[in-house]
């Protein structure tokens, strides 16, 4: 006799480590009620605190980062655009030269 999976939302998931955290439901009781195992919720718990800072971060780090590959994205789109020239420039002084030099 197979189980149905539940997935659990994240909220969902805060609030059981709120419960053991803050208000000191023992986790034994906690996986009992919710229907998992022990090391599913230390999981949580694991993953809540190392992913924790984001909450923190207001965006701020995002944006700065976001912001130098647009520097970095606008900097290289320069450079090839400037490659681009002069391979036309070499281009057409080849073809002029061979016009000059009368070789196929």
């Amino acid at each position: 006799m197979t189980r149905e999976r539940r997935h659990f939302s994240g909220p969902e998931k805060v609030a059981a480590l709120k419960r053991h955290l803050v208000e000191k439901v023992p986790v034994s009781d906690l996986c009992d009620e919710l229907g998992i195992a022990p090391n599913l919720f230390y999981r949580w718990q694991k993953e809540f605190f190392e992913n924790g800072h984001t909450a923190f971060d207001n965006g701020r780090m995002a944006k700065a980062v976001e912001d130098a590959k647009d520097h970095k994205i606008q900097q290289l789109e320069a450079k090839l655009q400037r490659k681009h020239e002069v391979l036309g420039e070499l281009m057409e002084e080849h073809v002029q030269l061979t016009k000059e030099l009368g070789e196929p």
